[in-house]
C-alpha cells in the first residue's frame, strides 16, 4: 500500500511539472496584439455585475429576515 501511494505521488508531481512547462500562446498573442486589455476588462466587467447582484440579493434577503422576525 505504502509503494501504492509512493507511485500515485511521483505521478501526480511528474504531471503537474509537465503542466507547469507548457507555454500559453493565446495569452502571448493577445498581449502582442494589445486586445489582453480587451479580455482584462470584460472579465473586470462581468465581474463587478456579479458583485451587484450579490450586493443587491443581499439587501434584498435582509429586508426579508426583518419582515418575517417582525410578524413572528
Amino acid at each position: 500500500m505504502k509503494f501504492l501511494n509512493t507511485l500515485l505521488i511521483l505521478l501526480v508531481s511528474r504531471f503537474t511539472g509537465m503542466a507547469q512547462q507548457a507555454d500559453i500562446e493565446m495569452a502571448d498573442q493577445f498581449r502582442a496584439d494589445g486586445k489582453i486589455y480587451v479580455v482584462i476588462a470584460v472579465v473586470l466587467l462581468i465581474l463587478v455585475g456579479i458583485f451587484i447582484y450579490l450586493f443587491n440579493l443581499d439587501k434584498k434577503v435582509t429586508r426579508l429576515e426583518k419582515e418575517v422576525s417582525k410578524n413572528a
